[in-house]
């Protein structure tokens, strides 16, 4: 059982107790003061309600005073409680298509790593390329990277962490000074968010964007869509992220001999790959071909249910194995923000906020995509990406009809920026893995993530005014 020791004054945590029941009761308090208010011109009672639901979601996502999971049960209460949308129609948005498709996602992601197949790959190729300490540091950012275009980023970062927490170990780099180790987790936690927006499967925040997509548009975007969409801006954040890196916290070391020595002994010890890898690496191949190939015809959630099914037929996976790889809160989050956000586009709330608020700002496409793209960025810094979704999609989609642009590429504009989170820890659970090893600090993250911070912004629109329009999204 692990034991952890709250080592903070005993002041400090008796008053964070004693404002807890305030700050729920203000919370409260200010929630039903809003309700209260008068129905401005333009929005129904229903709008108005959903407003209210959705600022409390907002506070509590930004505040992070309860769990994500349980700010989307707040959402899926409160909607039907309050008569924004009818019982029936609420609980059957949980069923939406993209919930089964994380869901599934999270099951085949979990049955490649329980099997093996993905500390093989990774030892293997550090082993190959890791002759050097130029090389391993390549090594390790590119295979974050590549990992997580078929893993979640977060599960990424937790397998790849042992690996590189023992690399420097064995290479006596000293945690918080030395260069070398503060480029290794660096390698890590950048390499796993910038390959995290390269297709669906990086994480579930662009699943959870195409379920809003689908249920307040009808459309959808492809999984081939998608990948070339971001494809430019996978590639120069990569180029930047390790030319920022080797600028920051040049090589302190000479060699890496004990460091391939570990990695050597580690793939050794894997002995031959067994047909249960074989298997399991299979059947993500064919799934991912599925995907691209007829994902649009026959559903992206189909396919991987069925792919989820072909493993447990042929027990190559067994569920007590699989289900901690299963964040069911996740799926409760994501639920719940399909559910607020289909409330405030079914209420005319997304409209009536857009016309109130981001009209003057927004009055073209330009500005749109700069100003929608650069507020997903600075909020997935201090709030989970997928709370970034669900607080920003349903306006930037109320857009669509007033600046002639499509509902797919503000689409677009919201899901891919909300996965660019470079400057805290706290932002996503890569960068909190890495500085969880005490080889970097914050202060160490948010030298760097500044600069990642705008080359991100720049670099989407850029890509998104010259590149977007040659692939056909205009």
């Amino acid at each position: 059982m692990r034991v952890e020791i709250d080592r903070r004054p005993i002041w400090v945590i008796l008053a964070g107790k004693a404002l807890r029941p305030v700050f729920f009761l203000l919370l409260a308090l200010g929630f039903i003061l809003f309700l209260q208010l008068p129905v401005p011109e333009g929005l129904g009672t229903g709008g108005m309600r959903a407003i209210a639901v959705f600022l409390l979601c907002l506070v509590l996502w930004v505040s992070n005073a309860v769990p994500v999971a349980i700010t989307g049960l707040f959402a899926i209460v409160l909607v039907p409680l309050l008569g924004v949308l009818p019982r029936g129609a609420t609980y059957s948005l949980f069923g939406n298509e993209a919930v089964f498709f994380i869901l599934g996602a999270f099951i085949l992601s979990g049955a490649v790593m329980q099997s093996g197949l993905s500390n093989r790959v990774a030892l293997r190729l550090m082993e190959k390329h890791g002759g050097s300490p130029k090389r391993l540091i390549i090594s390790i950012f590119l295979l974050a990277a590549a990992l997580s275009f078929v893993m979640s980023e977060h599960a990424v970062a937790a397998m790849l962490f042992p690996i590189v927490l023992e690399i420097s170990k064995s290479l006596k780099l000293r945690p918080g000074e030395s260069n070398y180790g503060k480029l290794l987790f660096f390698a890590l936690a950048w390499g796993s968010v910038i390959g995290g927006v390269g297709t669906f499967l990086g994480g579930a925040r662009v699943p959870l964007a195409m379920g809003i997509l689908k249920e307040t548009t009808g459309s959808t975007i492809g999984f081939l869509d998608y990948t070339v969409a971001v494809a430019p801006l996978v590639v120069v954040l990569l180029i930047v992220g390790y030319i920022v890196l080797t600028r920051f916290f040049p090589v302190d070391i000479d060699g890496v001999e004990n460091a391939h020595k570990v990695i050597v002994r580690r793939a050794r010890a894997l002995g031959k790959v067994r047909p249960r890898e074989y298997a399991v690496g299979l059947i993500l191949g064919i799934t991912i071909l599925l995907w691209i190939t007829i994902g649009k015809t026959v559903g992206l959630a189909a396919i991987a249910m069925l792919s989820v099914m072909a493993l447990f037929v042929l027990k190559l996976v067994k569920w007590r194995e699989i289900e901690e790889y299963v964040n069911w809160g996740i799926i409760l989050m994501y639920g719940g923000a399909i559910i607020l956000g289909t409330a405030l586009d079914r209420s005319g709330a997304a409209k009536w906020m857009v016309d109130a608020i981001m009209t003057q700002w927004a009055q073209t496409p330009i500005t749109v995509i700069a100003l929608f793209s650069l507020l997903a960025i600075l909020l997935t810094e201090s709030m989970s990406n997928a709370a970034v979704i669900a607080v920003l999609l349903p306006v930037s989609i109320g857009m669509a009809g007033r600046t002639n642009m499509s509902p797919e590429v503000l689409t677009y504009v919201v899901a891919i920026p909300a996965g660019l989170a470079f400057m805290l820890p706290m932002s996503t659970p890569a960068n909190a893995i890495a500085v969880s090893s005490d080889y970097i600090s914050v202060r160490d993250m948010a030298k760097g993530g500044v600069i990642m911070f705008l080359t991100s912004w720049v670099t989407f629109n850029l890509m998104a005014h010259f590149y977007w329009p040659l692939i056909g999204l205009r």
